[in-house]
Protein backbone atom coordinates (compact mmCIF):
# COMPACT_ATOMS: atom_id res chain seq x y z
CA UNK A 1 0.00 0.00 0.00
CA UNK A 2 1.01 3.76 -0.44
CA UNK A 3 2.60 4.88 2.67
CA UNK A 4 4.14 8.49 3.28
CA UNK A 5 8.11 9.03 2.06
CA UNK A 6 10.11 8.10 4.76
CA UNK A 7 12.21 4.81 6.29
CA UNK A 8 9.91 4.44 9.96
CA UNK A 9 8.84 1.07 8.80
CA UNK A 10 6.54 0.98 11.88
CA UNK A 11 4.68 3.95 11.29
CA UNK A 12 1.29 2.86 9.48
CA UNK A 13 -0.26 6.31 9.03
CA UNK A 14 -1.50 7.17 5.72
CA UNK A 15 -3.44 9.67 3.69
CA UNK A 16 -6.66 8.93 2.84
CA UNK A 17 -8.20 10.62 -0.29
CA UNK A 18 -11.41 10.92 -0.30
CA UNK A 19 -13.57 11.84 -3.28
CA UNK A 20 -16.93 12.65 -3.52
CA UNK A 21 -19.45 11.09 -5.65
CA UNK A 22 -21.10 13.47 -7.57
CA UNK A 23 -24.36 13.73 -7.46
CA UNK A 24 -27.86 13.26 -9.76
CA UNK A 25 -28.26 16.69 -10.73
CA UNK A 26 -24.95 17.55 -11.71
CA UNK A 27 -25.75 20.40 -14.66
CA UNK A 28 -23.38 23.29 -16.00
CA UNK A 29 -25.54 26.34 -14.51
CA UNK A 30 -22.27 28.46 -14.72
CA UNK A 31 -22.79 29.39 -11.49
CA UNK A 32 -19.49 30.21 -9.83
CA UNK A 33 -18.23 33.96 -10.44
CA UNK A 34 -14.70 33.70 -11.04
CA UNK A 35 -14.03 30.12 -12.10
CA UNK A 36 -13.58 30.74 -15.50
CA UNK A 37 -14.57 27.19 -17.06
CA UNK A 38 -18.41 27.34 -15.39
CA UNK A 39 -18.68 30.30 -16.94
CA UNK A 40 -17.73 29.06 -20.19
CA UNK A 41 -19.83 25.53 -20.33
CA UNK A 42 -22.91 27.24 -19.03
CA UNK A 43 -25.81 25.94 -20.08
CA UNK A 44 -24.39 22.77 -22.08
CA UNK A 45 -25.88 19.43 -21.75
CA UNK A 46 -24.83 17.32 -19.22
CA UNK A 47 -23.61 13.79 -18.50
CA UNK A 48 -24.29 12.60 -14.94
CA UNK A 49 -23.64 8.89 -15.73
CA UNK A 50 -20.90 10.17 -17.13
CA UNK A 51 -19.40 12.29 -14.59
CA UNK A 52 -20.16 9.49 -11.42
CA UNK A 53 -18.15 7.21 -13.79
CA UNK A 54 -15.45 8.86 -14.32
CA UNK A 55 -14.75 10.03 -10.69
CA UNK A 56 -15.37 6.26 -9.82
CA UNK A 57 -12.77 5.28 -12.24
CA UNK A 58 -10.21 7.67 -11.09
CA UNK A 59 -11.12 6.34 -7.49
CA UNK A 60 -10.66 3.05 -8.59
CA UNK A 61 -7.23 3.63 -10.55
CA UNK A 62 -5.67 4.80 -7.47
CA UNK A 63 -6.96 2.09 -5.33
CA UNK A 64 -5.87 -0.29 -7.70
CA UNK A 65 -2.64 1.47 -7.92
CA UNK A 66 -2.55 0.90 -3.60
CA UNK A 67 -3.15 4.30 -2.81
CA UNK A 68 -5.64 4.46 0.32
CA UNK A 69 -9.14 5.78 -1.03
CA UNK A 70 -12.58 6.41 0.24
CA UNK A 71 -16.02 7.83 -0.65
CA UNK A 72 -17.98 10.46 0.29
CA UNK A 73 -22.11 10.70 -0.93
CA UNK A 74 -23.13 13.60 -2.61
CA UNK A 75 -25.60 15.81 -1.16
CA UNK A 76 -29.12 16.06 -1.50
CA UNK A 77 -30.35 17.55 -4.43
CA UNK A 78 -32.62 19.47 -5.59
CA UNK A 79 -32.58 20.86 -1.96
CA UNK A 80 -36.52 21.34 -1.52
CA UNK A 81 -35.95 23.09 1.97
CA UNK A 82 -34.20 25.62 0.54
CA UNK A 83 -36.58 26.68 -1.96
CA UNK A 84 -39.31 26.67 1.05
CA UNK A 85 -37.05 29.24 3.02
CA UNK A 86 -37.07 31.47 -0.09
CA UNK A 87 -41.41 31.44 0.32
CA UNK A 88 -42.43 28.63 -1.79
CA UNK A 89 -44.69 26.14 -0.20
CA UNK A 90 -46.73 23.33 -1.01
CA UNK A 91 -45.32 19.43 -1.24
CA UNK A 92 -41.73 19.15 -3.00
CA UNK A 93 -43.38 18.25 -6.46
CA UNK A 94 -45.10 21.93 -6.07
CA UNK A 95 -42.32 24.12 -4.53
CA UNK A 96 -40.37 22.33 -7.12
CA UNK A 97 -42.41 23.47 -9.64
CA UNK A 98 -43.03 27.06 -9.03
CA UNK A 99 -39.56 27.42 -8.52
CA UNK A 100 -38.76 26.31 -11.88
CA UNK A 101 -41.35 28.99 -13.30
CA UNK A 102 -40.68 31.57 -11.06
CA UNK A 103 -37.06 31.35 -10.29
CA UNK A 104 -34.78 29.64 -12.22
CA UNK A 105 -31.54 30.70 -11.20
CA UNK A 106 -32.62 29.81 -7.82
CA UNK A 107 -33.46 26.28 -9.25
CA UNK A 108 -30.17 25.92 -10.66
CA UNK A 109 -28.68 26.83 -7.53
CA UNK A 110 -30.83 24.28 -5.29
CA UNK A 111 -29.92 21.44 -8.23
CA UNK A 112 -26.22 22.21 -7.69
CA UNK A 113 -24.15 19.09 -7.79
CA UNK A 114 -21.08 21.48 -6.33
CA UNK A 115 -20.27 18.90 -3.41
CA UNK A 116 -18.68 16.90 -5.58
CA UNK A 117 -15.32 18.87 -4.90
CA UNK A 118 -14.37 17.78 -1.62
CA UNK A 119 -11.74 19.51 -1.68
CA UNK A 120 -14.24 22.41 -0.85
CA UNK A 121 -16.08 20.33 2.39
CA UNK A 122 -13.68 21.02 5.03
CA UNK A 123 -10.50 21.54 6.45
CA UNK A 124 -8.74 18.45 8.37
CA UNK A 125 -5.27 18.48 11.03
CA UNK A 126 -4.82 14.88 11.62
CA UNK A 127 -3.88 13.82 15.47
CA UNK A 128 -0.33 14.51 15.16
CA UNK A 129 -0.24 18.39 14.45
CA UNK A 130 -3.66 19.06 16.87
CA UNK A 131 -3.12 19.82 20.15
CA UNK A 132 -5.16 17.25 21.58
CA UNK A 133 -4.39 14.35 19.29
CA UNK A 134 -7.36 13.73 17.88
CA UNK A 135 -8.04 14.72 14.11
CA UNK A 136 -9.58 17.66 13.46
CA UNK A 137 -12.49 18.48 11.27
CA UNK A 138 -14.38 21.98 10.21
CA UNK A 139 -16.57 22.11 7.34
CA UNK A 140 -16.18 25.03 5.15
CA UNK A 141 -19.16 27.40 5.38
CA UNK A 142 -18.43 28.36 1.59
CA UNK A 143 -20.61 32.13 2.25
CA UNK A 144 -18.90 33.40 -1.64
CA UNK A 145 -21.87 31.80 -3.19
CA UNK A 146 -25.63 30.95 -2.71
CA UNK A 147 -25.19 26.92 -4.29
CA UNK A 148 -22.19 26.18 -2.12
CA UNK A 149 -23.24 27.78 0.72
CA UNK A 150 -26.29 25.03 0.92
CA UNK A 151 -23.74 22.43 2.04
CA UNK A 152 -22.18 22.80 5.11
CA UNK A 153 -24.77 21.56 7.37
CA UNK A 154 -24.99 18.36 5.19
CA UNK A 155 -21.27 18.26 5.59
CA UNK A 156 -20.95 17.98 8.59
CA UNK A 157 -23.52 15.69 9.18
CA UNK A 158 -21.52 13.14 7.03
CA UNK A 159 -18.37 14.19 8.62
CA UNK A 160 -19.73 13.16 11.75
CA UNK A 161 -21.23 10.00 10.35
CA UNK A 162 -18.30 8.26 9.21
CA UNK A 163 -15.80 10.15 11.62
CA UNK A 164 -17.80 9.04 14.62
CA UNK A 165 -15.56 7.94 17.26
CA UNK A 166 -15.19 10.64 19.98
CA UNK A 167 -11.71 9.57 20.93
CA UNK A 168 -10.25 9.50 18.15
CA UNK A 169 -11.90 12.56 15.77
CA UNK A 170 -13.11 16.17 16.70
CA UNK A 171 -15.64 18.10 15.01
CA UNK A 172 -15.80 22.00 14.63
CA UNK A 173 -19.35 24.33 13.37
CA UNK A 174 -18.40 26.16 10.29
CA UNK A 175 -17.47 29.60 11.02
CA UNK A 176 -19.74 32.21 11.22
CA UNK A 177 -21.49 33.15 7.64
CA UNK A 178 -19.98 36.29 7.19
CA UNK A 179 -17.90 37.54 4.39
CA UNK A 180 -14.81 38.45 7.37
CA UNK A 181 -14.63 34.25 7.78
CA UNK A 182 -15.44 33.37 4.26
CA UNK A 183 -13.71 29.94 4.11
CA UNK A 184 -13.32 27.58 1.09
CA UNK A 185 -12.14 24.48 3.04
CA UNK A 186 -9.12 22.12 2.42
CA UNK A 187 -8.55 23.80 -0.78
CA UNK A 188 -6.17 26.98 0.45
CA UNK A 189 -4.92 24.08 2.70
CA UNK A 190 -1.67 22.25 2.11
CA UNK A 191 -0.06 19.91 5.01
CA UNK A 192 4.09 19.62 3.82
CA UNK A 193 5.64 17.08 6.12
CA UNK A 194 8.43 14.13 5.91
CA UNK A 195 6.21 10.99 7.13
CA UNK A 196 2.68 11.93 7.28
CA UNK A 197 2.57 10.28 10.54
CA UNK A 198 5.32 12.66 12.30
CA UNK A 199 4.58 16.44 12.44
CA UNK A 200 4.04 18.57 9.68
CA UNK A 201 3.33 22.38 9.38
CA UNK A 202 0.39 24.39 7.24
CA UNK A 203 0.68 26.22 4.68
CA UNK A 204 -2.74 28.44 4.67
CA UNK A 205 -3.21 30.15 1.43
CA UNK A 206 -6.19 33.31 1.73
CA UNK A 207 -7.00 35.46 -0.75
CA UNK A 208 -7.94 38.79 1.16
CA UNK A 209 -7.77 40.17 4.84
CA UNK A 210 -10.77 41.99 5.90
CA UNK A 211 -9.41 43.66 9.03
CA UNK A 212 -6.99 46.12 7.48
CA UNK A 213 -7.06 45.80 3.94
CA UNK A 214 -3.60 44.96 1.75
CA UNK A 215 -3.68 43.79 -2.47
CA UNK A 216 -6.67 42.52 -3.29
CA UNK A 217 -7.66 41.00 -6.67
CA UNK A 218 -9.93 43.46 -9.06
CA UNK A 219 -11.59 41.47 -11.68
CA UNK A 220 -13.01 38.44 -9.44
CA UNK A 221 -13.82 38.21 -5.65
CA UNK A 222 -11.25 36.63 -3.30
CA UNK A 223 -12.63 33.55 -1.63
CA UNK A 224 -10.77 32.95 1.73
CA UNK A 225 -9.85 35.44 3.96
CA UNK A 226 -6.44 35.37 6.64
CA UNK A 227 -9.16 35.59 9.38
CA UNK A 228 -10.90 32.42 8.24
CA UNK A 229 -7.58 30.57 7.93
CA UNK A 230 -6.23 31.77 11.47
CA UNK A 231 -9.81 30.69 13.10
CA UNK A 232 -9.24 27.16 12.10
CA UNK A 233 -6.18 26.96 12.81
CA UNK A 234 -7.05 27.38 16.61
CA UNK A 235 -9.80 25.42 16.14
CA UNK A 236 -7.71 22.64 15.64
CA UNK A 237 -5.00 23.88 18.08
CA UNK A 238 -1.76 23.87 15.67
CA UNK A 239 1.04 25.63 17.57
CA UNK A 240 2.38 28.77 15.63
CA UNK A 241 5.62 27.07 14.93
CA UNK A 242 3.58 24.71 11.97
CA UNK A 243 1.97 27.46 10.43
CA UNK A 244 2.62 29.95 7.53
CA UNK A 245 -0.35 32.30 5.85
CA UNK A 246 0.15 33.49 2.65
CA UNK A 247 -1.54 35.81 0.21
CA UNK A 248 -2.39 34.18 -3.02
CA UNK A 249 -1.14 36.80 -5.93
CA UNK A 250 -4.11 39.15 -6.65
CA UNK A 251 -3.30 39.16 -10.25
CA UNK A 252 -3.89 35.14 -10.27
CA UNK A 253 -7.06 35.13 -8.40
CA UNK A 254 -8.50 37.86 -11.02
CA UNK A 255 -7.01 35.13 -13.83
CA UNK A 256 -9.44 32.54 -12.65
CA UNK A 257 -7.06 30.97 -9.73
CA UNK A 258 -10.07 30.80 -7.35
CA UNK A 259 -8.64 28.50 -5.03
CA UNK A 260 -5.08 28.26 -4.34
CA UNK A 261 -5.30 24.30 -5.41
CA UNK A 262 -5.80 25.39 -8.98
CA UNK A 263 -2.03 26.93 -8.92
CA UNK A 264 0.19 25.08 -6.17
CA UNK A 265 -0.39 21.23 -4.59
CA UNK A 266 1.78 19.93 -2.35
CA UNK A 267 2.64 16.38 -0.63
CA UNK A 268 5.22 14.95 1.75
CA UNK A 269 8.27 17.83 1.44
CA UNK A 270 7.46 18.62 -1.78
CA UNK A 271 5.37 21.79 -3.19
CA UNK A 272 4.53 23.01 -6.86
CA UNK A 273 3.28 25.88 -7.74
CA UNK A 274 3.46 28.48 -10.37
CA UNK A 275 5.49 31.74 -10.25
CA UNK A 276 2.02 33.83 -9.57
CA UNK A 277 0.54 31.61 -6.76
CA UNK A 278 1.74 33.99 -3.90
CA UNK A 279 1.82 37.80 -3.27
CA UNK A 280 4.91 37.24 -1.48
CA UNK A 281 6.68 34.10 -3.38
CA UNK A 282 10.47 34.60 -2.23
CA UNK A 283 9.28 35.09 1.57
CA UNK A 284 6.62 32.12 1.43
CA UNK A 285 9.15 30.03 -0.28
CA UNK A 286 11.85 30.72 2.97
CA UNK A 287 9.21 30.78 5.41
CA UNK A 288 7.85 27.56 4.40
CA UNK A 289 11.55 25.87 4.00
CA UNK A 290 12.77 26.88 7.81
CA UNK A 291 9.33 25.98 9.40
CA UNK A 292 9.57 22.57 7.99
CA UNK A 293 12.98 21.97 8.47
CA UNK A 294 12.47 23.11 12.18
CA UNK A 295 9.05 20.55 12.80
CA UNK A 296 10.59 17.81 10.86
CA UNK A 297 14.09 18.03 10.01
CA UNK A 298 13.08 17.66 5.97
CA UNK A 299 13.91 20.21 3.42
CA UNK A 300 11.48 21.96 1.79
CA UNK A 301 11.54 20.69 -1.98
CA UNK A 302 9.89 23.74 -4.51
CA UNK A 303 8.92 22.86 -7.64
CA UNK A 304 8.77 26.21 -9.52
CA UNK A 305 6.93 26.52 -12.57
CA UNK A 306 7.76 29.67 -14.12
CA UNK A 307 5.09 31.71 -16.48
CA UNK A 308 8.02 31.62 -19.19
CA UNK A 309 6.99 27.80 -19.43
CA UNK A 310 3.26 27.90 -18.37
CA UNK A 311 1.26 31.09 -18.62
CA UNK A 312 -1.91 32.06 -16.12
CA UNK A 313 -4.12 31.41 -18.77
CA UNK A 314 -2.69 27.71 -19.53
CA UNK A 315 -2.44 26.88 -15.92
CA UNK A 316 -5.61 27.88 -15.31
CA UNK A 317 -7.26 26.16 -18.65
CA UNK A 318 -5.51 22.91 -18.08
CA UNK A 319 -5.59 22.69 -14.26
CA UNK A 320 -2.21 21.38 -14.33
CA UNK A 321 -1.57 22.11 -10.91
CA UNK A 322 -5.43 21.14 -10.08
CA UNK A 323 -3.61 17.52 -9.80
CA UNK A 324 -3.14 15.24 -7.50
CA UNK A 325 0.60 14.80 -5.98
CA UNK A 326 0.86 11.05 -4.29
CA UNK A 327 3.63 9.75 -2.55
CA UNK A 328 4.67 6.17 -3.12
CA UNK A 329 6.64 4.02 -0.65
CA UNK A 330 10.32 4.27 -2.65
CA UNK A 331 9.97 8.06 -2.15
CA UNK A 332 9.09 9.12 -5.58
CA UNK A 333 5.71 10.33 -5.99
CA UNK A 334 2.74 10.62 -8.76
CA UNK A 335 1.47 13.07 -10.52
CA UNK A 336 -2.62 12.34 -11.92
CA UNK A 337 -3.30 15.65 -13.90
CA UNK A 338 -6.25 15.65 -16.33
CA UNK A 339 -6.10 14.70 -19.83
CA UNK A 340 -6.48 18.80 -21.04
CA UNK A 341 -2.75 18.53 -19.67
CA UNK A 342 -1.87 16.27 -22.80
CA UNK A 343 -3.91 18.10 -24.89
CA UNK A 344 -1.98 21.67 -24.38
CA UNK A 345 1.67 21.46 -25.74
CA UNK A 346 3.38 24.09 -23.72
CA UNK A 347 1.96 22.48 -20.49
CA UNK A 348 2.63 18.88 -21.49
CA UNK A 349 6.13 19.98 -22.30
CA UNK A 350 6.96 21.51 -19.00
CA UNK A 351 5.42 18.27 -17.36
CA UNK A 352 8.53 16.66 -18.74
CA UNK A 353 11.14 18.94 -18.58
CA UNK A 354 10.95 20.82 -15.33
CA UNK A 355 9.16 17.72 -13.75
CA UNK A 356 10.27 14.36 -14.71
CA UNK A 357 13.39 15.69 -15.86
CA UNK A 358 14.01 17.76 -12.80
CA UNK A 359 15.49 17.55 -9.48
CA UNK A 360 12.72 16.78 -7.59
CA UNK A 361 10.67 13.21 -6.74
CA UNK A 362 7.82 13.22 -9.25
CA UNK A 363 8.91 10.28 -11.05
CA UNK A 364 5.51 9.72 -12.95
CA UNK A 365 2.85 11.63 -14.53
CA UNK A 366 -0.88 9.69 -14.80
CA UNK A 367 -3.29 10.89 -16.94
CA UNK A 368 -7.09 10.35 -15.97
CA UNK A 369 -10.37 11.85 -17.73
CA UNK A 370 -12.90 13.97 -15.64
CA UNK A 371 -13.85 15.84 -18.49
CA UNK A 372 -17.73 16.00 -17.13
CA UNK A 373 -16.10 18.00 -13.57
CA UNK A 374 -13.39 20.06 -15.48
CA UNK A 375 -16.42 21.88 -17.86
CA UNK A 376 -17.85 23.27 -14.34
CA UNK A 377 -13.99 23.82 -13.06
CA UNK A 378 -12.91 20.87 -11.17
CA UNK A 379 -10.03 18.69 -11.58
CA UNK A 380 -8.49 15.52 -9.91
CA UNK A 381 -7.32 17.64 -6.80
CA UNK A 382 -10.73 19.32 -6.57
CA UNK A 383 -12.49 16.15 -6.56
CA UNK A 384 -10.70 14.51 -3.20
CA UNK A 385 -10.65 15.12 0.61
CA UNK A 386 -7.06 14.43 2.26
CA UNK A 387 -7.59 13.20 5.33
CA UNK A 388 -4.14 11.76 7.18
CA UNK A 389 -4.99 8.84 9.77
CA UNK A 390 -3.12 6.25 11.52
CA UNK A 391 -4.50 2.19 11.74
CA UNK A 392 -6.74 3.06 14.76
CA UNK A 393 -8.22 5.62 13.45
CA UNK A 394 -8.78 4.00 10.07
CA UNK A 395 -10.33 1.19 12.01
CA UNK A 396 -11.97 3.39 14.12
CA UNK A 397 -14.06 5.07 10.70
CA UNK A 398 -17.85 4.54 10.65
CA UNK A 399 -19.89 2.90 7.74
CA UNK A 400 -18.64 0.97 4.71
CA UNK A 401 -16.58 4.11 3.11
CA UNK A 402 -13.29 2.95 1.82
CA UNK A 403 -12.52 1.69 -1.69
CA UNK A 404 -12.58 -1.71 -2.12
CA UNK A 405 -13.66 -3.59 -5.50
CA UNK A 406 -16.54 -4.70 -4.48
CA UNK A 407 -17.88 -1.20 -3.17
CA UNK A 408 -16.58 0.16 -6.71
CA UNK A 409 -18.66 -2.74 -8.50
CA UNK A 410 -21.64 -1.73 -5.81
CA UNK A 411 -21.66 1.84 -7.28
CA UNK A 412 -20.88 1.48 -10.51
CA UNK A 413 -24.40 -0.68 -10.87
CA UNK A 414 -25.78 2.19 -8.49
CA UNK A 415 -25.03 5.03 -10.93
CA UNK A 416 -25.99 2.92 -13.43
CA UNK A 417 -29.46 2.17 -12.44
CA UNK A 418 -30.22 5.91 -11.15
CA UNK A 419 -28.34 8.13 -13.25
CA UNK A 420 -29.56 10.17 -16.29
CA UNK A 421 -27.01 10.32 -19.42
CA UNK A 422 -28.27 13.71 -20.35
CA UNK A 423 -29.84 16.49 -18.26
CA UNK A 424 -29.98 20.44 -19.49
CA UNK A 425 -30.93 23.09 -17.54
CA UNK A 426 -34.77 22.94 -18.05
CA UNK A 427 -34.57 19.54 -17.07
CA UNK A 428 -34.12 20.89 -13.18
CA UNK A 429 -38.21 21.32 -12.94
CA UNK A 430 -39.02 17.73 -13.78
CA UNK A 431 -40.57 16.12 -10.44
CA UNK A 432 -38.83 12.49 -12.25
CA UNK A 433 -35.99 14.31 -11.61
CA UNK A 434 -36.52 14.89 -8.05
CA UNK A 435 -37.96 11.52 -7.17
CA UNK A 436 -34.88 9.91 -8.91
CA UNK A 437 -32.56 11.39 -6.83
CA UNK A 438 -34.21 10.55 -3.56
CA UNK A 439 -34.41 6.91 -4.47
CA UNK A 440 -30.75 7.21 -5.26
CA UNK A 441 -29.66 8.72 -2.38
CA UNK A 442 -32.06 6.48 0.20
CA UNK A 443 -30.38 3.40 -1.52
CA UNK A 444 -26.86 4.69 -1.37
CA UNK A 445 -27.17 5.03 2.32
CA UNK A 446 -28.18 1.79 2.39
CA UNK A 447 -25.30 0.96 0.46
CA UNK A 448 -22.58 3.16 2.55
CA UNK A 449 -23.95 2.02 5.90
CA UNK A 450 -24.11 5.49 6.77
CA UNK A 451 -28.10 5.87 8.23
CA UNK A 452 -30.13 8.79 8.25
CA UNK A 453 -27.90 11.15 6.73
CA UNK A 454 -30.50 13.26 5.03
CA UNK A 455 -33.11 15.64 5.26
CA UNK A 456 -36.08 13.37 3.42
CA UNK A 457 -34.35 10.25 5.81
CA UNK A 458 -34.87 12.25 8.87
CA UNK A 459 -38.63 12.80 8.98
Amino acid sequence: MSASSGTAAQDTTQEVNFDGLVGTTHNYAGLAQGNIASSRHEGLISNPREAALQGLAKMKALHDAGYAQGVLPPQQRPDIEALRRLGFVGNAERVLTQAAHEAPQILRAVCSASSMWTANAATITPSTDAADGRVHFTPANLQSSYHRSLEPETTGRILQAIFANEHYFAHHQALPTTPVFSDEGAANHTRLCGRYGAPGMHLYAYGRRAFGGGPAPQRYPARQTLEASQAVARQHGVDNGQLVFAQQHPEAIDAGVFHNDVIAVGNGPVLLYHERAFLDEEGTIDALRDKLATVSGEPLIPVRVPEEAVSLEDAVSTYLFNSQLLSNPDGNMTLVVPGECQENESVWHALHSLLLDGPNPIGEVVVRDVKQSMRNGGGPACLRLRVVLNEAERDALSGRVLLDDALYEELVAWVNRHYRDRLALEDLGDPLLLRESLTALDELTGIMRLGALYPFQRG
